[in-house]
């Protein structure tokens, strides 16, 4: 596959800061002097304890001419104390998008941060601010992370990113992917069928397939005010899903992908990667290493390492699928010779690299004494077979229920069913799906006694999991998974259904889900315990909206790695 990697480092300022931006041409050209403004907000991200990277994007109409923006650092909201500054250089290659990498920082230090536009020589009008935050560095008392995941644009309005904007305290906001979805706004298509779709239409008004649609679809989210807000608040650490380049993507193609009539899959991907780095405060990649390989370590003082790993699109093979892989014996499903070819040792989530990777870095927080390692991944790790609800509900309000369902629900609801009454998982996009990678990540684990705390996307429901190894003996982990911004849960489709009282009856690790709530996780970690708190917004299609804490869970380490409990705190 080939990769447009053009790019350019140039240093600017004090303290060594980098600026992200693609070559220029050999004859360089004058700086734009109209008009400009900073509509897309501005955001930072990937801090470590001396640096963070800031993002803008400079909009001026009808330019392909480079834009000069001067960016300033400083230790106080009205920037009377400049710490560091620079000017960088917005190109049409880049979609007058700017990174820049700062250095030269404090540890656990709050910093606030400027664009303007350089007009003429100077600095223009008051240009567009947020909020940053360096890590910290040795010994530290406690981290406070919110976690999202999941935001489709018509189906509501980001209300759980307000509130990560008003939270009195975040040292950093953890995205694990679904940050866009690649659909376009025909009736039918994800989401349109939502009140809020008429004044949320999404842009383009078609399925993402070219590095222009790509652009223009980060382009609308980031001029969501909530979004911006949720941005300017704190560092972002992100990590991509399916959604940023096709739904149920795998290192070969997506589901929703389709060759002949969509073009190369390696060029879709391609797109999507190199629209997601213009447009995300993500640290660009290392020369010589691929786009894809995101996987890369956040160190938190002496209280967590943080692992954010890559799943989708360096070494995943192709999801299994009841529909075409599930054997037929004697006019039954034999569900025993599916469960074989599904823990093929083969089917990777993660290549050997990235689990050599995670080996590595687990062993060296354990060696430093680190209380938590904690793994931003974008699927649930559980095992979690789906619920019986017929037996939850009875026949008879079960039977009350399939026939208010439209077909396109009933029939994959008493699917669900027999999947129940086998023991087969229900997700297999999900780590359900590779059983025997899932048990080399636990096999990690355990070989560093590490104290790990699973984060998990991309299932629209909140849980509180208990990981355990294959044999069931053995605690390995803690699981958070986040439910979504805005799209979608099971709930959804199935008012009034038990489906959390029966997800938890059918699933030894499943403690806690909630199907329908919308909104983020508040992570605090301490020496000694994590605390989870799923905070769930009143709704998303009303700007106006109130939150409460669903469940607080707290997490205790275990004596010899792993945890002890997950209990209710």
């Amino acid at each position: 596959m080939t990769i447009d990697r053009r790019r350019a480092l140039a240093l600017f300022g004090l303290g060594g800061a980098g600026a992200a931006g693609e070559a220029m041409a050999a004859t360089p050209r004058a700086p734009f002097a109209g008009r400009v403004a900073f509509i897309h907000g501005v955001a930072s991200g990937d801090p470590l304890d001396d640096r963070v990277v800031l993002w803008t994007r400079a909009t001026a109409e009808a330019t392909t001419a480079p834009i000069a923006v001067r960016w300033d650092v400083a230790a106080d909201p009205a920037f009377k104390t400049i710490v560091r500054q620079g000017q960088a250089t917005a190109v049409a290659a880049r979609d007058h998008t700017v990174k820049v990498d700062v250095t030269g920082l404090k540890p656990a230090t709050d910093y606030f941060y400027r664009f303007r536009h350089v007009k003429n020589g100077k600095p223009s009008g008051k240009g567009v601010s947020g909020r940053t935050r360096t890590l910290p560095k040795g010994p530290t008392r406690d981290v406070v992370l919110a976690v999202a995941s999941c935001s489709l644009y018509p189906n509501g309005y980001f209300n759980a990113y307000d509130a990560i904007a008003r939270l009195p305290r975040v040292d950093a906001v953890l995205h694990l992917g679904d940050y866009i979805y690649e659909y376009g706004a025909a009736p039918d298509d994800y989401g349109m069928a939502s009140p809020t779709a008429k004044t949320r239409v999404p842009d383009p008004p078609r399925e993402l397939l070219s590095l222009e649609d790509y652009r223009r679809r980060h382009a609308l989210y980031k001029t969501d005010p909530a979004l911006q807000a949720a941005h300017a608040r704190a560092p972002w650490i992100v990590v991509w899903d399916d959604h940023e380049t096709a739904d149920n993507s795998w290192i070969g193609g997506a589901e929703n992908h389709q060759p002949k009539t969509e073009g190369d899959w390696a060029k879709r991907k391609a797109a999507g990667i190199k629209a997601y780095y213009e447009w995300m405060p993500i640290r660009e990649p290392a020369a010589g290493t691929l786009p894809e390989a995101s996987w890369r370590r956040f160190q938190f003082g002496d209280v967590a390492t943080l692992l954010m790993t890559e799943t989708r699109l360096t070494a995943r093979s192709h999801q299994l699928d009841y529909g075409s892989d599930l054997p037929v014996k004697d006019g039954k499903p034999d569900f025993a010779a599916f469960a074989v070819k599904l823990a093929d040792p083969a089917r990777r989530m993660m290549g050997q690299g990235q689990e050599q990777w995670l080996a590595r870095e687990v062993d060296a927080s354990m060696k430093a004494d680190t209380a938590w390692q904690v793994l931003g991944n974008q699927v649930v790790m559980a095992r979690v077979i789906p619920p019986d609800l017929k037996a939850a509900m009875g026949d008879a309000a079960y039977a009350a229920l399939l026939a208010k369902l439209p077909d396109y629900v009933a029939k994959p609801v008493e699917q669900s069913r027999g999947l129940s009454l086998a023991g087969a998982p229900g997700n297999l996009d999900a780590w359900d799906g590779y059983p025997a990678d899932r048990s080399r990540v636990y096999d990690i684990f355990k070989a560093g006694k590490a104290r790990p705390i699973v984060l998990a996307g991309d299932s629209h429901a909140f849980w509180a999991n208990e990981l355990w190894d294959d044999a069931g003996t053995t605690r390995v982990a803690a699981e958070f998974g986040v439910t979504s911004v805005t799209s979608p849960g099971y709930s959804d489709y199935l008012p009034g259904a038990p489906l959390d009282q029966a997800y938890v009856a059918r699933n030894k690790e499943v403690k806690f889900t909630d199907q329908g709530a919308k909104g983020f996780l508040l992570l605090t970690l301490e020496h000694g315990r994590a605390t989870g708190e799923l905070v769930a917004v009143s709704t998303i299609l009303d700007t106006k909206y109130q939150t409460r804490v669903l469940k607080r869970f707290v997490v205790t380490p275990g004596d010899e790695g792993g945890v002890k409990a997950l209990a209710e705190g």
